[in-house]
């Protein structure tokens, strides 16, 4: 056993932090990384996915789609 470190193999964690505009709760936030392109909202707590298409996109993050669901709104 290696006397330098008692937790045994190091682990590497980096989270990212960023700023951006919710697409769920309307606000200006900051985001957490949880995954490389899959970021949590401070605000909201919502889980957002980051698209690079030219400029930097946060879209809501689903897993299945039954969780979509689309919401009309009477303007």
């Amino acid at each position: 056993m290696n006397n330098k470190n008692p937790f045994g193999k190091g682990i590497d964690i980096a989270a990212q932090v960023v700023n951006g505009h919710c697409p769920l709760c309307f606000e200006e936030s900051i985001f957490v990384s949880l995954y490389k392109t899959i970021f949590r909202c401070v605000t909201c707590g919502s889980d957002i996915e980051q698209k690079i298409n030219g400029k930097i996109s946060y879209m809501p993050h689903v897993l299945h789609k039954d969780q979509i669901r689309i919401k009309h709104f009477n303007e």
